[in-house]
């Protein structure tokens, strides 16, 4: 992962003074609400429905155990205790205090981590493949173009006052695990090092608009990344609505312009762009790259003289749960005798995503113990553990299945995402959590779950779809009726495949807070029973029809 030097600390450390003068100046009355929103929102702070929000930015989606003791010790402190792993692989401390937040921000600024363009009408945080640089097929591992263009797009004066928020991300993989379709700009790679090149696509999102990013570019040379987004965002900042938010994202400006039109737009302001801005080049790469951790000391570090024989592996634990969750949760690793560990932050008791200080910590051990104390946040509200020697995984088992964290729901039903919904966000129309806590108690069983196989399950409270419930295989989102919370429900989204997302679609007529869960359980029945032998869940929605299951779901309706 990128280590922070000293002027990126300081520049963290400058960030949240600032910010905590600019709070002191709206409580003295200097700045009115209005004025100090962007502020704050451009440092993380929310105002939500019961308390503030703070969201805190981790690049990427990687952390080192000092990151991670840091966010054990400021929900402790600061907050009730847990925080909140969301779908952008960000953390974020739900009951903080406004007055407390510059301490925190303090306090995560002296590990690297900050709240900087976590929110607000910027380009956000920049977000890539959890499985980065480990996984095996990768054409190139993104993460040093990522930091290229983060660093460079950081207090950027033309990408602080957009029309709207900006979501950019990064894949090196075949296999699409940074959902690149739906983000506003999207960069991946199809061409090695050294001459890397990336297929460019704009203008996705989910939201009240759902849209799927149409391909701007077809092969750019990594060179033209930042002087190519800074066309896009200056085409953006003259063109994108501004008096109207819920049509000032950059997918409505290029539906209204038209694809091809946008291109053209966008080739002549970079003909102009390249003319007056400099071109990145190997030096600007060697620097970033020189920030990473060297990826042989890892290696070394957690790897055994030799590869592992697998089998001697599975002896060591003579146990059916040990083996489930190794298929479930142990990936294979690009280097040989490795592993990649899923630790999947879901089951009953617990809102999908949140984690406690105590968990955090415990973890932090397990990490220093077993994974080069390094940690990842995956979109799905789970963590990774990158660096794992095959020969420790049944020690790594015990651990986690203490801790809770070792139940083998990697991609089933109950590994499910979910937003924070009604019971915290202000602008959520119906709660999450509680439909996910009821489907979880409905799929206790592991036989139950694998006998329906892989399921993506996603959950929103309202439009804005931070539970990205339209890439669902199934998707449920809140709605408001007369002021009383009801659920649609979809079918037929999917986002694994890389070029081959598709939308869900609405099976039927909304379903109340007490009939949801019950057509979700119609639908997995109805599946089950039609399903021909070994056939997906979503082949046999696409082979039926979402006809033959919205029969299935509306038996559920109670009136």
């Amino acid at each position: 992962m990128y280590q922070p030097n000293t002027f990126d600390l300081s520049r963290l450390k400058e960030r949240a003074s600032q910010f905590e003068n600019q709070l002191k100046r709206h409580r003295e009355g200097v700045t009115t609400p209005e004025e100090f929103r962007p502020l704050r929102l451009q440092n993380g702070l929310y105002i939500q429905r019961h308390a503030p929000m703070l969201r805190i930015a981790i690049a990427y989606g990687m952390l080192n155990t000092r990151q991670l003791k840091s966010l054990a010790q400021i929900t402790t402190k600061y907050d009730r205790g847990y925080g909140h792993l969301t779908t952008r692989q960000n953390m974020q401390l739900n009951w903080i205090k406004v007055d407390d937040v510059p301490k925190a921000l303090k306090e995560l600024a002296e590990v690297g981590l900050h709240g900087i363009q976590s929110s607000g009408n910027c380009l956000r945080n920049i977000t890539s493949d959890a499985l980065a640089g480990i996984c095996k097929g990768e054409i190139v591992d993104p993460r040093p173009y990522a930091e290229i263009l983060r660093q460079w797009s950081t207090f950027h004066p033309e990408l602080s006052f957009l029309p709207r928020k900006f979501k950019v991300a990064f894949t090196g993989a075949v296999e699409d695990r940074a959902l690149i379709q739906v983000h506003d700009l999207a960069f991946e790679a199809i061409a090695p090092e050294p001459e890397v090149r990336f297929r460019v696509r704009a203008g996705g999102g989910l939201g009240r608009t759902p849209v799927l990013g149409p391909v701007i570019h077809d092969s750019l040379h990594w060179t033209d990344i930042t002087r190519y987004t800074h066309a896009l965002m200056r085409l953006y900042n003259r063109l994108g609505r501004r008096d109207n938010l819920t049509k000032a994202r950059i997918k409505i400006l290029i539906r209204s312009v038209g694809t091809d039109e946008f291109k053209k737009l966008l080739d002549e302001e970079f003909t102009d762009v390249k003319q007056n801005f400099k071109q990145l080049d190997l030096s600007d790469l060697d620097r970033v790259k020189n920030q990473f951790l060297e990826e042989g000391e890892i290696v070394n570090k957690v790897s055994d003289s030799g590869e592992t024989n697998e089998g001697e592996i599975e002896k060591t634990i003579d146990s059916v749960d040990f083996i489930n969750w190794k298929n479930r949760c142990v990936i294979n690793h690009k280097f040989p005798g490795l592993s990649i560990v899923k630790v999947p932050v879901k089951g009953e008791g617990r809102a999908p995503g949140d984690v406690t200080a105590e968990e955090m910590l415990s973890l932090c051990e397990i990490a220093d113990k077993f994974s080069a104390s390094l940690v990842r946040v995956t979109h799905a509200q789970n963590f990774v553990l990158p660096y794992v020697s095959n020969s420790v995984l049944p020690d790594l088992y015990l651990k986690l299945q203490e801790l809770s964290m070792a139940r083998p729901v990697s991609g089933l039903l109950t590994d499910m995402v979910c937003c924070p919904g009604g019971d915290f966000c202000s602008l959520a129309n119906a709660r999450s959590i509680t439909v996910a806590e009821d489907i979880n108690r409905r799929y206790k069983s592991l036989d139950k779950l694998e006998s329906l196989g892989n399921i993506d399950l996603r959950i929103s409270g309202c439009m804005n779809s931070c539970g990205h419930h339209h890439i669902g295989n199934i998707g449920i989102l809140g709605v408001d009726k007369d002021g009383k919370a009801f659920y649609q429900l979809l079918l037929g989204g999917n986002s694994g495949e890389k070029g081959k997302a598709s939308l869900g679609k609405i099976i039927a007529k909304a379903f109340a807070e007490d009939e949801i869960s019950d057509a979700v359980e119609n639908i997995l029945q109805h599946y089950l029973s039609e399903r021909d032998k070994n056939e997906t869940f979503r082949n046999t929605v696409a082979r039926l029809g979402n006809a033959s299951f919205a029969e299935a779901a509306n038996k559920a309706r109670k009136s």
